[in-house]
């Protein structure tokens, strides 16, 4: 089986685990400090601070930024449900814009028309690592003082225009995901990066119980928090895995050249294309059928093949959770397109040309 996703593990990332294990620190040791210090720099922002997963970075952030109930906060139903959720767990409500049919990102066009006075924050995914139209986006936060807060889960390591994804140039935070099918791993685990002291302080507090020093250098709780804490061992097999980072996105990138190579002809999908402005890491590769009737009958058929497909995603509206909770009667005419067809394929470093040829051999055969 060639699975749609795999992490990259080698002997230096077992052995900055392995020294952990054999030193004095497990958790909340210097490693962590390491990890968050050597984030920051690859990423070009003032801090960072890693958490328990991409779930907890975007809970943490949603709290730092002081989103609460009666809130409202606009984002892509293109995305993994955990960015909506944490929303909803601090007791605001999701507001969904339709996607582009290119990058399958949120649509920068039509976010303005979904502003009122309850909209606190903008939330773009860059989807699959394809930068949103940040600048844009930007500029009509500002118009309206809104916060920008980017889920960047599938995109370390990409760039908008010369930013790369976590300068936050562009925004207040950005979360990512050490998932092991991301672009780096952690086993789980996930980071927010700010240039605001601020958030930054508070990131930290509710990382940790809300609990603090005093002078004396008791532990005092001063404010509701959690424990979202990340290990001296995740955070060394990060460090290690972040060496490797420029790496493994150049390797992305050949087997997406090589999909291209390969699928070019097939009038019956649509590839995915990476945009002016966007240095995509190409976190997964989805493709789309022409038909949506073919999308179903292809999945079976490369899965009886011993290829590992998968669906990025389904609308987060469309989950039953969600049409329970107000959202039934949501229908957007470029999101439905884009989750009716969507097929993701195999896309991680250690694939190689012919197993990329295996793959379009077999949709090939399928389609044609």
């Amino acid at each position: 089986m060639i699975p749609y996703g795999h992490q990259t593990i080698d002997a230096k990332d077992i052995k900055a685990v392995i020294k952990i294990l054999r030193g004095d620190w497990l958790t909340q040791g210097p490693a962590i400090l390491r990890f968050e210090k050597a984030l920051a720099e690859y990423c070009g922002a003032k801090y960072a601070v890693v958490c328990s997963s991409g779930t907890a970075a975007l809970h943490l952030a949603y709290l730092a930024a002081g989103l609460k109930a009666g809130d409202e906060i606009i984002t892509t139903p293109n995305t993994f449900a955990a960015t909506a959720n944490m929303v909803l767990a601090v007791g605001a409500r999701p507001v969904f814009s339709d996607i582009r049919l290119d990058t399958y990102n949120i649509d920068e066009t039509k976010i303005g028309n979904l502003i009122t006075n309850k909209i606190k924050a903008i939330v773009p995914v860059h989807f699959a690592g394809q930068p949103c139209v940040m600048e844009k986006i930007k500029k009509i936060a500002d118009k309206h003082k809104l916060l920008v807060i980017e889920d960047a889960s599938h995109a370390l390591g990409s760039r908008y225009k010369n930013s790369k994804i976590g300068e936050c140039q562009y925004s207040d935070m950005a979360i990512f995901s050490f998932h092991p099918v991301k672009a780096i791993t952690t086993g789980e685990g996930g980071a927010v990066l700010t240039n605001n002291k601020k958030y930054y302080e508070k990131l930290l507090s509710l990382r940790n119980h809300g609990i603090h020093k005093d002078a004396q250098g008791k532990n005092v709780m001063m404010e509701l928090g959690f424990n979202y804490r990340l290990t001296d061992i995740q955070s060394a097999l990060g460090a290690s895995q972040l060496k490797k980072l420029d790496g493994f996105i150049k390797k992305r990138r050949q087997i997406v050249k090589w999909y291209e190579r390969e699928l070019a002809d097939v009038k019956k999908i649509i590839l995915p294309a990476e945009i002016a402005d966007n240095y995509s890491a190409w976190h997964i590769y989805v493709i789309r059928t022409a038909d949506p009737k073919d999308r179903d009958k292809l999945v079976v058929y490369l899965k009886k093949k011993g290829i590992g497909v998968n669906w990025h995603y389904p609308a987060v509206y469309a989950h039953p959770y969600y049409q329970r909770k107000g959202y039934a009667g949501v229908k957007l005419a470029n999101e439905e397109a884009y989750h009716n067809s969507c097929l993701t394929l195999p896309c991680y470093p250690s694939l190689t040309a012919k197993e990329i040829k295996q793959v379009a051999d077999s949709i090939k055969k399928y389609l044609t």
